[in-house]
């Protein structure tokens, strides 16, 4: 029986939060099941030794093809379950080709093909002779490539195998497009539109939940205030969708950073954000928080083309953050109320926000737990 292998739900759900929809991919659907009927379903179509799902990381992902790095993300085969995690240069392979070049390949003898990236075969004891790969879209935007390797009978993959593949793939894309736009209307409700960050009103929500769920594994929390320092000059200088652009680009950023499963974070309302980190001690809150800090103040704002083909305008060393961090020791008396708790959290990495504010801005300010 053939094995089908994929990576865990929450790291799936990584790799198919597309910036283009501005939405995460959290959702109840069994996105392992998904993956693996895809692969199943294509093998059916071209019967072959082994296959892979191979998706570029959104949260690397730049404008040119070339220097991003492909995922197997979804494996079935020898070797499959070892090929999974597995990251991939698309400037190596025949993989890294078509999604290069967006267009299907196909090697019927890999021994002459140019392309073709030898290292996993020596790496896990595997025997390539013919590929068959076609690219993913999402949108219209090339996410990722399907791949499938020697044909089940033993002759090489044919100039069928790979049309036949290539309507498979737009099925696949169909299915993954699908699936984002299903869940969106769902999301809207918990989103904020400008950044694709969860809202204030579901924050508050997540803020009552991290402390009672503290309360009941008596686990530290910490709580991070950030507002933009000299925000309002690229409102003044460049107008406020340029602003607005650059607040998209600090939610990515911070969803790039903030990685945890169950952290919360959340754009509070104009140039401020807010970030719960449940079960994290002070020191590790800190570590984040300062990786935040300079990665804003070293990041060139709107760099490329934005909103309409408006001109870059490379805005650099003009914005930083000043993040307050408060640290929760969650209380052992039973009287006081969750909300009461709730706010006085959210009050002092308020307060320790304005303290970073006050001290010359683009620092972290920290409010220890009595």
């Amino acid at each position: 029986m053939i094995q089908f292998h994929s990576l865990e739900t929450p790291q799936l759900e990584r790799f198919l939060e597309r910036h283009k929809s501005g939405l995460p991919f959290k959702t109840d659907i069994d996105l392992d099941l998904v993956l693996r009927q895809i692969l199943q379903k294509a093998n059916e179509f071209v019967p072959s030794e082994s296959g892979s799902i191979l998706l570029d990381d959104p949260f690397r992902k730049v404008a040119s093809r070339h220097e991003n790095e492909l995922v197997f993300i979804a494996t079935f085969g020898d070797a499959g379950r070892d090929l999974v995690g597995q990251r991939l240069s698309a400037k190596q392979g025949i993989a890294g080709q078509v999604y290069q070049a967006g267009s299907p390949h196909l090697s019927a003898d890999v021994k002459g093909d140019v392309f073709f990236y030898p290292e996993f075969d020596d790496r896990f004891g595997h025997k390539t002779h013919s590929v068959v790969c076609v690219p993913i879209y999402i949108g219209k935007h090339v996410c990722g490539v399907l791949e499938l390797i020697n044909r089940i009978d033993g002759t090489a993959f044919t100039d069928r195998d790979k049309t036949l593949l290539e309507i498979f793939a737009g099925y696949t894309s169909f299915t993954l497009q699908n699936a984002l736009d299903g869940k969106r209307a769902h999301e809207l409700a918990r989103k904020d539109d400008l950044t694709g960050l969860f809202n204030d009103r579901w924050f508050h929500i997540c803020l009552t939940e991290a402390v009672a769920s503290a309360r009941d594994t008596q686990r530290p929390a910490v709580l991070m205030f950030l507002d933009l320092d000299q925000f309002k000059l690229v409102n003044d200088q460049h107008g406020h969708l340029a602003g607005s652009q650059v607040l998209r680009e600090v939610g990515f950023l911070l969803k790039r950073i903030v990685q945890s499963e169950n952290a919360t974070v959340a754009r509070y309302g104009g140039d401020e954000f807010v970030i719960i980190l449940p079960e994290t001690t002070l020191d590790q809150g800190l570590a984040v928080a300062e990786e935040i800090r300079s990665s804003i103040a070293e990041t060139t704002f709107l760099a490329r083309e934005w909103a309409l083909n408006n001109p870059p305008l490379h805005l650099s060393g003009l914005l930083s953050a000043s993040i307050g961090i408060a640290e929760h020791i969650p209380t052992t008396d039973s009287s006081t109320l969750v909300e009461q708790e709730k706010s006085e959290w959210l009050r002092r990495a308020d307060s320790a926000m304005y303290q970073a504010k006050s001290k010359g801005k683009n620092q972290v300010a920290v409010s220890r737990a009595a």
